[in-house]
């Protein structure tokens, strides 16, 4: 059985630091591009950055290059975003996602595009 575990979140002040883990079960990353996406309230879920299964490489959304940084862990099975310089525009539910090999050749994608999905973590910045 395929399952994503975020962990992480929390309230953190204005430029603060988070780092937000994703563990995966019954698949292993290696294989799998892993993404995270994350939702405001009142806005649709949007992709933050997604690391590369074959190759690792990394890719961002604009809003959050230089401030942001997804690694993984292949052996732990583990993906994280470190997330720096926070704001409170920032603040949402973040969730992982799964989707075969690599991210979207033309970007991060949509949410239709990942297969699989965790339950999120929510984080919170204050002013």
């Amino acid at each position: 059985q395929v399952q994503l575990v975020e962990s992480g979140g929390g309230l953190v002040q204005y430029g603060g630091s988070l780092r937000l883990s994703c563990v995966g079960s019954g698949f292993t990353f290696d294989n799998w591009a892993i993404a995270w996406f994350r939702q405001a309230a009142g806005n649709e879920r949007e992709a933050v950055s997604c690391i590369d299964g074959r190759n690792g490489n990394a890719h961002y959304a604009d809003f959050v290059k230089g401030r942001f940084t997804i690694s993984r862990d292949t052996p732990e099975n583990t993906v994280y975003l470190e997330m720096s310089a926070l704001k409170p525009e920032d603040t949402a539910d973040y969730y992982c996602a799964a989707r075969w090999l690599n991210c979207p050749d033309y970007g991060l994608g949509s949410t239709r595009e990942y297969d699989y999905w965790g339950q999120g973590t929510r984080a919170t910045v204050s002013s």
